[in-house]
């Protein structure tokens, strides 16, 4: 299973985070979030996947930031569509860049699997999330047993409200295409800022759920 701990910003943090042995970090350049990303930090992952996480960005500006931060996965949490996935595709073909894209939907009801139908075959993964007023980072969990809903063969990251205490729900929850989950702001001292030991003790308490879902 990826596990991708999102909205680092710090470089000591970072270096520790990524000791854990994540699989993907995430970086936020969305302005309006607590945890923005308006520097390059001194340091960035070097042995997980750098993840940029983008809402109705300009295209010219994710290619501007895949470059600057040596991004690996580009996270769309807006409202991107086919259209826009193809023309950023185009952007870093023409600079020799290949990112993984990541759509991201917020979920409360069926229906918000619908606009994933027009993506299949456009994007690597999806990443269901709580809604918010704003985008991410709620620390709180939407309805998984909505997930029974999604039906594209498209894999998954899971996102919205894991926390230190998701041990049961996590290990109730089964989809062929459950790729891996998105940690964030229940694992926090402060916005942007991770706690390190808990963490640990989430990944080292979930060691065999995750490996069989993986």
């Amino acid at each position: 299973m990826i596990i991708k701990v999102c909205g680092m910003r710090e470089a000591q943090n970072i270096r520790e985070v990524e000791a854990l042995g994540i699989d993907w970090m995430g970086f936020i350049f969305y302005p309006k979030s607590e945890r923005y990303c308006d520097r390059v930090p001194e340091y960035l992952p070097e042995r997980c996947k750098r993840v940029g996480v983008f809402v109705d960005a300009e295209v010219s500006d994710i290619v501007k930031h895949v470059v600057e931060y040596g991004l690996q996965v580009v996270q769309l949490h807006g409202s991107e569509d086919r259209l826009y996935v193809m023309q950023l595709r185009q952007a870093l073909g023409a600079i020799d860049r290949v990112c993984t894209i990541v759509k991201a939907f917020r979920v409360a009801s069926p229906d918000d699997f619908r606009p994933c139908e027009p993506l299949v075959g456009f994007v690597d993964y999806f990443l269901f999330d709580t809604p918010t007023a704003g985008f991410g980072g709620s620390g709180r969990q939407f309805d998984w047993s909505l997930l029974s809903h999604y039906r594209c063969m498209t894999p998954f990251l899971l996102s919205g409200g894991i926390g230190p205490d998701s041990r049961e729900a996590l290990s109730r929850l089964e989809h062929p295409c459950l790729e891996g989950i998105d940690l964030n702001s229940r694992f926090e001292t402060a916005p942007g800022l991770k706690d390190v030991t808990a963490l640990r003790e989430f990944l080292e308490g979930n060691s065999t759920i995750l490996t069989i879902k993986n």
